[in-house]
């Protein structure tokens, strides 16, 4: 059995973490029972900081709109902007606008509507991985407009979508590419800056959209590096507030006939009042990253002590990964628990956010769940009924899993014990399955 060799280079140290810790809610309770539990659901729910929160309700109790010429106004309205400003430390992008929409679904549905009414092309082409808020607007439009639907296929060994299956769909005559930074299924990240640029060497022009929901809380995102047309985010599953999805979108795409107010320069797509709340959230969310990564770094500016904060988040996260998979001394990992399989295993963990599907033999996936819950910790069943799983699923030729996946604040500790109930389950289960 392989060990893992843990390391302070890798993982946060105790001291560090249990600071990390200490700013999240619930990170150990369940906010109903009051009990100890693991909630390892992060890529559908997930954990959310105090601050984050508490600025959110401390902003929004604010009676004044922030577009007012007094002082309270004035602040709320420096808020906004701060806020703002912050969101472009976490996309990189120097240039282009920042929008908010009611969910990341309703920004990405909203903006390939606008592309592909107004940009030429006979064809918009997708992947198989798609979250269905971008595959299902991709979809709908070129129904509607009377596209060419192009679909590149997943690949089943990696668990993500090949560079060539989908270069080798885009010609001339592409209206669009809508693509997922990283998969909820299969936790593969997408080489996003490699499929940008080789698209663009296709078709120069080519707008792109990129979801980046799933990756965002997990790694870099850099519009400069890879220069698309516009990029989603959920806060709510990057440590911040439900109600708000944010999108970045590229001078270009930001100057196409968006629902906008004619009086408004062309790149402010803000329709309504602003909620200053929301933008604080944002900024407590950069503040929290760029924290860790001050913990890591002398750095000053603000977009590197991000970028610090980031690569430690994952770096932490990929030990964790590994952990999970191969074990430690003191317990098996889950590939080498007999009657466990881990589906769309890949040996580059680099290439992973932290995300495992698993099955357990003789044991259902929503049975398996329930399992889970008995034992106080929160999974979810990703199966071929569903219609945010099935097409992923069936693309991998699969029919469900159990989808793990914790979060940076996690420790070694948890996932150990995670591993000892996986254990009690499968041998459990085994007993049952033989008589």
């Amino acid at each position: 059995m392989k060990v893992v060799k843990l390391t302070n280079e890798t993982l946060f140290s105790n001291e560090l973490l249990a600071e990390i810790r200490e700013k999240f809610a619930f990170i150990d309770v369940d906010p109903l029972k009051q009990k100890k539990r693991l909630f390892f659901d992060n890529a559908g729910g997930s954990f959310k900081l105090k601050s984050a929160n508490k600025k959110f309700t401390q902003f929004d109790m604010i009676p004044d709109h922030p577009q007012r010429d007094h002082e309270a106004a004035r602040y709320l309205s420096e808020i906004e902007q701060k806020g703002i400003d912050d969101t472009r430390i976490i996309f990189n992008a120097k240039k282009g606008s920042i929008a908010t929409y009611l969910t990341a679904s309703k920004a990405i549905f909203e903006i390939t509507g606008v592309i592909a009414e107004n940009i030429e092309g006979t064809n918009i082409v997708t992947t198989e991985l798609e979250h269905p808020s971008a595959f299902d607007a991709a979809k709908l439009y070129a129904n509607k407009l009377e596209k060419e639907f192009r679909v590149a296929k997943t690949n089943p060994v990696t668990g993500g979508v090949d560079v060539e299956e989908i270069t080798k769909l885009i010609d001339n005559e592409t209206c669009l590419l809508s693509v997922i930074y990283a998969s909820n299924i299969s936790g593969a990240i997408l080489d996003i800056e490699t499929i940008v640029k080789e698209a663009r060497k296709i078709k120069p022009d080519l707008y792109i959209i990129v979801d980046a929901v799933q990756h965002a809380p997990h790694g870099i995102i850099d519009i400069e590096k890879t220069p698309v047309d516009a990029m989603n985010f959920a806060p709510y599953k990057f440590f911040g507030v439900r109600g708000c999805g944010i999108a970045y979108l590229s001078e270009r795409a930001a100057n196409l006939p968006h629902h906008r107010l004619f009086g408004k320069a062309d790149g402010d797509l803000q329709l309504g009042s602003p909620i200053p709340g929301h933008f604080a959230s944002i900024s407590e969310i950069v503040e929290y990253v760029c924290w860790i990564g001050s913990e890591f770094s002398d750095a000053h500016d603000k977009r590197s002590l991000y970028v610090e904060g980031m690569t430690r988040i994952a770096l932490h996260e990929r030990s964790l990964l590994e952990i999970m998979l191969n074990g430690t001394n003191k317990i098996r990992g889950l590939r080498n628990i007999s009657g466990v399989t881990v589906h769309l295993d890949y040996k580059d963990l680099s290439k992973r956010d932290f995300i495992v599907a698993i099955s357990i033999e003789g044991l259902g996936y929503k049975e398996a769940v329930s399992q889970y819950g008995n034992e106080n910790v929160i999974v979810y069943d990703r199966v071929a009924t569903s219609i945010y799983s099935k097409r992923m699923l069936e693309s991998f030729g699969m029919t469900g899993s159990i989808r793990v996946s914790p979060l940076h604040c996690n420790s070694v500790e948890e996932i150990e014990e995670f591993l000892e109930i996986t254990q009690k389950i499968v041998e459990r289960n085994a007993t049952v399955f033989r008589s």
